[in-house]
């Protein structure tokens, strides 16, 4: 990913433009010529355009607030495919000494054509409404009314904060197109922050200078974009957030009268974390882990058996309630008591456990895979959302999450892999680079016979392991009927009975039954068939024209196995076999083969895709797009069938 930092192209100079001041802060009056509009500009296809977007930070001196002022107006084109702006989510954070976030001047209305005449529709409280997310977030929504293809919406909202210590990461890319979009930080000059600025998108209006405002000197932050076109996300890729243009500012330190530094070291965010009631004073609640030690673990002998006896012990009396953190929220003795607790109380919990039997254990903290990559150069906790357990064993540093109960050493959940993480030991901090070493299989399984009617019935099992078990059980969960359904869905068949379950021994597998009369093609005597029936690959997944930008995601690596067995019907012969086939890269880091036999009255077709990395760099791409596309060739081969005389 391309960095790119302000200190290299922010000169502190007014960009102007054909002798025009570009002026910041400054919404164009509503146009009903927008109302008109019939498509964007930038993308005749796009669903919605963004007309105007400012998001403005400044502190509040008279205060001490952070204060985020945000300003949006949105040109509707497809209500149907812009689901993403028919609400608005505001999240409001508050900690555990009771400081907290308060949402400040709403104002939102939804603009309609009548008879050539712009009507407004403003957005009432009753449409309002607030879900709590976790223990420190409460999410406020609003829907807004009588939105219609054609619509405008425009809102602007006021965020009053007490957290001066970390400015809200700001996407300055997103997937719909924008005409204007607008960052603004502004902080007394003894305020100080670091801005991060990641991205390959330059803003054509950027100022940064020391001024004089609101009644004092200032430091300014302002970047202007114009005629932004949507980001375009590629498959196979964990998070695109990773590559968007964002802007994201932390506090670097406070100068009233004694300077004080907050953006600091691994190190000192290390210190600060072991000092902390809801991380490190929780750790050394040592009492808790002495009476709650399985007496199975004293006669253990060894300390990887000992490190599995505890793991599986946490992980299978207490569960997970989906909100994540670095910090506890209710605390360990809560989790004990209820047995359910965040992330950080049931990893904070393991850790303990894990040094009370002699282990040397410590927290590894991480952002997860759909929070975005921690910035290396930066240290700061204020990025980080997940803990883990890091146990040092003979065979070196293994890694444990107990929030699920499919994960064991060193295999855990996808969310987890995200290329680095720090290590909080008691003595040092260190970043640690991450990488999934255990091998994903999925088995994908057919038994049929072949009707003499030419109807085909049979069983189908689709079984996953290690990480990709433990991404379906998630999915699962998320909505089991959904999850069900997408089998009728992607492959046109009426499947009944699917069973949907976590094996005793982590894996994920679903089963079911299936019969279909449109698999067959009957041409007189004969019968035409493709063996592999519903599970051929009839397109390639790396079908991307233009040239790849980003790095290739799999998770883990992977080895998929499709096993098609077909019973021929009495008095059919084969006529005519598919060709077997096989492709490897050089390197042997992608294989694909294709294998069809006949055993008996039986027609058996495998087909094996090996891929040996978790993530490949973009170079790979063609490899990929020619390997999938040979699978596709082999998978769409036909048996002929043919009646004996």
């Amino acid at each position: 990913m391309k960095k790119i930092f302000l200190a290299a192209f922010c000169s502190g100079i007014l960009i102007c433009i054909n002798g025009q001041k570009h002026e910041f802060l400054d919404p164009p009056k509503f146009n009903e010529a927008d109302l008109a509009k019939a498509k964007s500009a930038l993308d005749e296809n796009a669903p919605a355009e963004i007309l105007y977007k400012s998001i403005h930070f400044w502190v509040n001196t008279s205060t001490g607030d952070l204060s985020k002022k945000v300003f949006y107006r949105i040109k509707i084109y497809d209500k149907d495919k812009a689901e993403d702006w028919l609400n608005l989510e505001i999240p409001l954070y508050k900690n555990s000494k009771g400081s907290e976030e308060v949402l400040n001047k709403m104002k939102a209305f939804v603009y309609n054509l009548e008879n050539g005449t712009a009507v407004p529709t403003k957005v009432d409280k009753s449409s309002k409404y607030k879900s709590k997310e976790s223990k420190f977030t409460t999410i406020t929504k609003f829907a807004f009314p009588n939105v219609k293809n054609g619509s405008v919406i425009e809102y602007q909202y006021e965020v009053l904060s007490p957290f001066l210590y970390a400015v809200p990461q700001i996407i300055i890319e997103s997937d719909t197109p924008s005409l204007y979009t607008e960052y603004i930080l502004e902080a007394p000059v003894n305020i100080s922050y670091n801005i991060n600025y990641t991205g390959s998108l330059m803003p054509k209006y950027r100022v940064v200078e020391d001024k004089s405002m609101y009644g004092t000197d200032y430091k300014t932050y302002r970047f202007g974009y114009e005629n932004l076109k949507g980001f375009k996300t590629e498959k196979f890729v964990n998070n695109d957030r990773n590559y968007r243009t964002k802007i994201s500012a932390e506090l670097h330190s406070t100068n009233f009268g004694e300077l004080k530094k907050h953006s600091s070291s691994w190190d000192e965010i290390k210190d600060q974390l072991y000092k902390d009631e809801d991380f490190g004073l929780e750790l050394k609640k040592t009492k808790l882990a002495k009476e709650n030690m399985p007496a199975a673990v004293a006669g253990l002998s060894s300390d990887t058996e000992k490190a599995d006896a505890i793991f599986n012990y946490v992980k299978n009396t207490f569960t997970w309630n989906k909100d994540r953190g670095i910090y506890t929220e209710e605390g360990i003795k809560k989790l004990i008591e209820t047995k359910t607790g965040n992330a950080a109380e049931i990893n904070l919990f393991l850790i303990m456990m894990l040094r009370e039997a002699g282990l040397k254990a410590d927290p590894l903290v991480i952002s997860t895979v759909d929070n975005g990559m921690i910035n290396l150069i930066s240290p700061s906790i204020v990025s980080m959302n997940f803990v883990l357990a890091a146990v040092q064993l003979k065979d070196g540093l293994n890694l444990y999450d107990a929030t699920s109960k499919q994960s064991s050493m060193n295999n855990l959940p996808p969310r987890d892999w995200n290329q680095n993480g720090v290590l909080m030991a008691k003595e040092k901090a260190s970043l640690m680079q991450m990488g999934n070493t255990t091998t994903s299989f999925t088995y994908l399984t057919t038994e049929a016979k072949i009707n003499e009617d030419g109807s085909i019935s049979g069983t189908y099992s689709d079984k996953d392991t290690g990480s990709y078990a433990m991404f379906a059980k998630e999915s699962y969960d998320e909505n089991a009927e959904k999850y069900k359904k997408q089998y009728k869905d992607n492959f046109s068949i009426d499947f009944t009975g699917i069973d949907s379950k976590a094996l005793e021994n982590g894996d994920f597998e679903s089963t079911m039954k299936f019969t279909s009369d449109n698999l067959i093609d009957k041409v007189g005597k004969k019968m035409i068939i493709n063996p592999m029936l519903f599970m051929s690959k009839n397109s390639n997944e790396f079908d991307q024209a233009e040239e790849r930008k980003y790095q290739i995601d799999f998770i883990s690596s992977l080895t998929r196995v499709k096993k098609v067995t077909l019973e021929i019907p009495e008095g059919y012969v084969i006529e005519s076999m598919p060709k077997s086939k096989k492709i490897v890269t050089q390197d042997k880091e992608i294989e694909y083969s294709y294998v069809a036999e006949q055993k008996g009255n039986k027609l058996e077709v495998v087909s094996t895709t090996k891929i040996a990395s978790p993530d490949y760099p973009k170079e790979y791409y063609p490899a990929f797009k020619q390997i999938w596309g040979t699978a596709s060739q082999a998978e769409n081969q036909v048996v002929s069938l043919i009646k004996k005389q």
